[in-house]
């Protein structure tokens, strides 16, 4: 998987391309390649900032076919981050312009070929491919972006829940396992984190924000009294 400076520099060269949304969607919310296919206008609100996945489009026979999400975990409502909310409002103009074009047909769904029907998920593949080949970053599949979201979502220090939930995995189990190589750095910076916290609570006085004082050695600040003798 592409580490999170080549995401973003993959993300960056291809920003004037027509489906720019549709990667920059996978890679930063880490939908499948047929969830971003099957995705329409009607499932997404951009002022609320939200997507809802309750469909996704495969191939079969070489005709497309709509289909329930992969596993009723994978039905999910998804937070948009303000950058990809951007890249859709910037898709959904250019998408209107298109619109006027002789011919078009307004299908509903939001990455379309240029006639207005639905892309198929080979043909968003085959997009990508091209695309990273232009780009000359090391080789990785359309669904290592989808698992890339994940790791820098678990690396910001997401947690595994909230992955699970955005990934649609059945369980937290098959998250963990498969993203088990992170983990280990996740949790290393959240226990660093916590003594963190620990360390600047016990330099306060309890209940305040105010510095403790030096703590001074009251035996040895007393004068010392020569022994009675006699």
């Amino acid at each position: 998987m592409w580490t999170a400076a080549q995401t973003a520099e993959f993300l960056h060269a291809i920003r004037g391309d027509r489906l720019y949304a549709a990667f920059h969607l996978i890679a930063l919310r880490g939908l499948r390649r047929g969830e971003a296919a099957g995705l329409r206008w009607c499932d997404v609100d951009l002022d609320e900032g939200v997507a809802v996945i309750s469909q996704q489009l495969q191939q079969y026979d070489g005709h497309m076919v709509t289909c329930p999400p992969k596993t009723l975990h994978s039905a999910r409502v998804i937070a948009l981050d303000h950058t990809t909310i951007a890249a859709l409002r910037a898709h959904r103009a250019r998408q209107r312009t298109e619109q006027h074009q002789p011919g078009h047909h307004d299908s509903g769904y939001v990455f379309t070929g240029l006639g207005g029907d639905p892309l198929a998920p080979d043909r968003l593949t085959r997009h990508f491919r091209t695309l990273t080949e232009a780009t000359g970053l090391p080789p990785v599949r359309l669904h290592d972006l989808r698992h890339g979201a994940a790791t820098l979502a678990l690396a910001a220090g997401v947690e595994l829940k909230v992955v699970q939930d955005m990934m649609g995995h059945a369980s937290i189990v098959l998250t963990a396992d498969t993203y088990t190589s992170v983990l280990p750095e996740v949790a290393r910076t959240a226990a660093e984190q916590v003594a963190s916290l620990i360390l600047k609570a016990g330099r306060l006085v309890p209940g305040t924000r105010r510095p403790r004082r030096a703590a001074t050695n009251a035996v040895s600040a007393r004068p010392m009294t020569p022994p009675r003798r006699g």
